[in-house]
């Protein structure tokens, strides 16, 4: 099982959590996973093509996964994943 850090953003969505596991052998399948076990995160993670939301950054172990292999990087016993929203807006 993979630990996933939830963002405060999300973690009403995960039961006030911090950090949950799910099971998968890639990014995308733990993910998933995620998702089925907590259905309001699966809007905020993916678009409609199923693809990660172009404003959540996802690291693998601190690499990110966009510079892997996307969805599809693997993923091990023990490793851990790290969910980050992009933050935008301020004052002009």
């Amino acid at each position: 099982m993979a630990t996933i850090r939830i963002p405060p953003v999300l973690r009403p969505s995960v039961g006030g959590e911090r950090e949950v596991t799910a099971d998968g052998t890639t990014v995308g399948e733990v993910l998933g996973n995620l998702a089925e076990a907590h259905p309001e995160t699966r809007g905020q993670l993916f678009g409609g093509e199923g693809d990660l939301n172009r404003y959540v950054n996802v690291y693998l172990n601190d690499e990110d996964v966009r510079v892997l292999d996307g969805l599809q990087t693997s993923v091990g016993e023990g490793d851990t994943l790290v969910i980050l929203p992009a933050m935008a807006g301020g004052a002009a």
